[in-house]
């Protein structure tokens, strides 16, 4: 007797009962399960009423669910740009094609933080913010582990040291045995003089608790991004490829510049008071930390000419 069915349909499920049948299990228990499913709906598949719940302000001032979301959405994006550097890092057989569509994608999420940082900067009442801010202590924004991550696996670490300890860094970047280079530098990353008391230089609570819950996992990943960090990835293949390093050019001045100016500005709104600042939730000292200009962190150094490095960031204060 002929059938009726598409040769299509046929040849699918001819295809899924061999994929079932390599792991030993029978095709028609799977197609009872998606007889008796129930349809797929928009806020399950995103788990909406999770998510929105997921706003819990300290205060009953209004402004401060903006700071709450603008900082859940900030740490998605940072969340899909380490998804795109992971592909990178693992696939098998990486060419320039791949490279640079994941790369636009990176620098496409930048541009949007970028971008977005006018909602902390235009987007709340300053008054409010200076009260709701003095319940979130010692928590600070400088506590976004992903964020670090990212910048790990941009770039060598080496790349990440405090600008006054790069040089005396250099002589050890090279030494393999029992990853001491790895090591000595994860204690001189230029963000950990950043969340120093401006009184006494000692560490804040809030470097205290970031650095207990995370700087095993940072050293981890920097030992796993050694070689296959964005910076080695290309000048191991792609070194070539004058059009990836104007991409790669363009992240750098992203992260490195104009997303480090928008939090300085934002700070500058609203922790600047005549006639002295007021401290940041962290007590980070926000003033010498957040402005490129002194910190002079590049994650590809090498596609840079000398007067660039040494103008790194006043460009963007004038």
């Amino acid at each position: 007797m002929e059938s009726n069915l598409d040769p299509v349909l046929l040849d699918q499920l001819q295809k899924l009962r061999q994929k079932y049948a390599v792991m030993g299990l029978d095709l028609s228990s799977y197609l009872d399960g998606l007889l008796y499913s129930d349809y797929l709906t928009y806020w399950d598949y995103i788990h909406l009423d999770t998510l929105l719940s997921l706003q819990n302000p300290k205060t009953s001032f209004k402004d401060e669910k903006i700071f709450i979301v603008y900082h859940q959405i900030t740490e998605l994006y940072f969340n899909l740009i380490l998804w795109e550097i992971e592909q990178l890092a693992d696939h098998p057989e990486l060419n320039e094609v791949f490279f640079s569509s994941r790369l636009n994608r990176i620098i496409n999420y930048f541009k949007q933080l970028v971008n977005s940082f006018g909602i902390m900067v235009e987007g709340m009442d300053r008054d409010q913010f200076s009260k709701f801010r003095m319940s979130l202590l010692p928590a600070s924004g400088f506590q976004s582990a992903q964020y670090r991550m990212i910048e790990i696996c941009c770039t060598d670490m080496i790349n990440l040291v405090a600008a006054n300890d790069r040089e005396s860094a250099n002589e050890y970047r090279d030494i393999e045995q029992k990853n001491t280079d790895i090591d000595q530098q994860i204690e001189k990353l230029y963000w950990r003089s950043g969340a120093t008391e401006l009184a006494t230089g000692k560490k804040t609570l809030t470097l205290q608790q970031f650095e207990e819950k995370y700087m095993k996992q940072f050293k981890q990943l920097g030992l796993k991004y050694r070689y296959k960090n964005l910076n080695k990835l290309f000048f191991t293949h792609f070194s070539d490829s004058v059009e990836l390093k104007t991409r790669l050019r363009e992240l750098d001045e992203l992260a490195n510049v104009h997303w480090s100016l928008v939090h300085f500005k934002s700070a500058a709104k609203y922790l600047q008071k005549s006639p002295e600042d007021i401290k940041a939730t962290g007590g980070t000292n926000w003033q010498k930390y957040l402005p490129p200009r002194f910190q002079k962190i590049i994650f590809f150094p090498d596609l840079w000419n000398e007067t660039e490095k040494q103008e790194w960031g006043k460009k963007g204060l004038m």
